[in-house]
């Protein structure tokens, strides 16, 4: 292992001689290369990002004419050598290094500024196995990493925010201090990480290795939050390199910033909604702390919107509202009558915003598509010292999938509401049971200990919500009960049936499913079995 040379300390201040650019994207580069001539410093430059700054009348040096060696094999071959990686790792103050540079004709390189190829976006574009290879920049990151380990002399820049920093520094000042160059190598090195993650993350996948030996993960900050889950714990949010609509690739048309709980409860929304095909039918979901409180589909968003809102109207109050269709004049004007936190829809009418504007604190996101419910991908857990890592649940049933398991057959409408009950269990935290009638929820019983207490609170919550609408029967009479799990004893079918339900859906599997399935006989329920479980935990 090397050890630390006995070197003289770096200099707090360095005035900038010599600059080297290489660019895929080139904005800002000829404002950039205008200041730094002017400022005095030589640019040394490659290929396209050469060429350009050349055509706009800016002096730049070819990297061949500080080689003294030409491009080759299709330019993959151009920065790889001595006399570039010398002007980059050089201790300017060592006697030995500046020996070498003298004796070898090395000329220190101070400033650099690399994008690197543009492999993410090309892979996001569905570029081809032999694109996406052609695409992985070798050269760059070497540059980048010898400028991030000398930034006691070397300002490396892998974006236009760290070039307007280091040209802000040299007008103020005429050079850049310790301080910035360290701050500049740091955001280096996770760039590098970063792109490494991407091209070690993308070959698994082309390897169908789902659990690779080595995981990476890469992901930029999109906002540095206020605070956590509480006031007393600190937050960020990252974008990953997945190309899934969602909360982190949404845009907000207005209100505050989103809060980290904002944007649990954000997504657990969207995964939902998207499950309910828009080109069929209106889909509306409302969610309060990453369960949902009111689920239903309807012939428009206004009627979506308001049945969900009618499944539990005191859960709702500063909930999270996720729309399946473009978001229109009139859903808009009914959702503002309730306190709410953040509404999202694929698209909004123009409209809209002017409905919203009256309300400044809520968050309008917009996400122009939903995501796939069946597309593939994975999801991850922190634990204490490391990642859990699972692929994300696209299980999906169908009238086909059910195994009726009692004497009683469900009738055509019991079916769907079966189905309906759980794909929205699929999304309520276990223990999750969901009572569901004519294409809404009529109670949710989420996150307890053991399924009867779920199946009480949800019976509990059909109670309270048909007592708001003025009814004499409890929301859950009729309805199909579904529940994400098995039921271990008949005890939680039987809160099921005592609550009105005459459907009941579940996995099965249970070493008691006779048992169960003997008590539903005998309360005159039909009840399918899915042969797939759907806990989230």
């Amino acid at each position: 292992m090397p050890t630390a040379p006995d070197f003289p300390p770096a200099p707090d201040f360095s005035k900038p001689v010599r600059a080297l650019i290489s660019l895929s994207d080139k904005t800002g580069l000829i404002e950039a290369a205008k200041a730094l001539h002017t400022a005095g410093v030589e640019i040394i430059s490659t290929g396209g990002t050469r060429a350009a700054i050349s055509a706009a009348g800016v002096p730049v040096k070819d990297v061949a004419d500080l080689t003294q060696f030409p491009e080759m094999m299709d330019g993959r071959v151009k920065t790889l050598h001595p006399k570039v990686h010398g002007g980059l790792l050089a201790y300017r103050d060592a006697p030995e290094h500046a020996k070498a540079l003298t004796d070898h004709d090395i000329a220190p390189i101070d400033i650099v500024w690399i994008d690197l190829y543009p492999f993410e976006a090309t892979i996001a574009a569905g570029g081809a196995f032999e694109a996406a290879i052609e695409n992985i920049d070798i050269g760059g990151p070497a540059m980048i990493r010898s400028s991030a380990k000398n930034h006691g002399y070397v300002a490396v820049c892998v974006d236009k925010a760290g070039v307007d920093q280091v040209l802000a520094a040299i007008s103020e000042t005429g050079g850049t201090t310790l301080a910035l160059r360290k701050s500049l190598a740091a955001k280096a090195f996770a760039r590098t990480a970063a792109y490494d993650s991407a091209v070690s993350t993308w070959f698994a996948a082309q390897l169908n290795d789902t659990a690779p030996e080595r995981l990476t993960i890469g992901a930029s900050r999109l906002q540095t939050m206020r605070y956590g889950e509480n006031p007393h714990q600190t937050a960020a949010f990252y974008k990953t390199g997945e190309n899934r609509p969602g909360v982190a690739t949404a845009r907000q048309l207005q209100g505050k910033e989103l809060s980290y709980n904002n944007v649990a409860d954000t997504d657990a929304a969207i995964e939902l909604v998207a499950e309910f095909d828009p080109a069929t039918q209106a889909a509306c979901v409302i969610v309060k702390h990453a369960n949902p409180c009111g689920v239903a589909v309807g012939e428009d968003l206004i009627s979506a919107y308001q049945r969900a809102l009618e499944c539990d109207p005191v859960s709702a109050f500063g909930g999270i509202v996720a729309l399946n269709r473009r978001l229109d004049r009139k859903t808009a004007e009914k959702i503002v009558e309730v306190f709410t936190e953040v509404v999202v829809a694929p698209e909004v009418d123009d409209d809209v915003i002017e409905v919203f504007a009256a309300k400044k604190n809520l968050r309008l996101l917009v996400t122009g598509s939903l995501p796939d419910p069946l597309a593939g991908g994975n999801v991850f857990r922190s634990v204490a010292g490391g990642l859990l890592i699972q692929s994300r649940d696209t299980a999906r049933i169908t009238p086909a999938d059910l195994k009726i398991v009692t004497k009683r057959q469900p009738t055509p409408t019991e079916i769907q509401d079966m189905l309906f009950a759980f794909t929205v269990a699929k999304h309520v935290k276990s223990n999750a049971v969901v009572f569901a009638k004519d294409g809404r929820t009529a109670g949710i019983g989420a996150g307890q200990m053991n399924r009867r207490d779920s199946t009480r609170i949800a019976s509990l919550r059909a109670k309270e919500a048909a007592e708001g609408l003025g009814l004499a029967d409890s929301l859950a009479k009729g309805s199909a009960c579904a529940s994400e799990a098995f039921f271990p004893f008949p005890d939680g079918l039987l809160e099921a049936a005592a609550a009105g339900a005459t459907a009941v859906i579940q996995p099965g599997g249970s070493i008691k499913d006779a048992d169960v399935i003997a008590a539903a006989d005998e309360a005159g329920l039909t009840m399918a079995f899915t042969g797939i479980r759907v806990f989230r935990h």
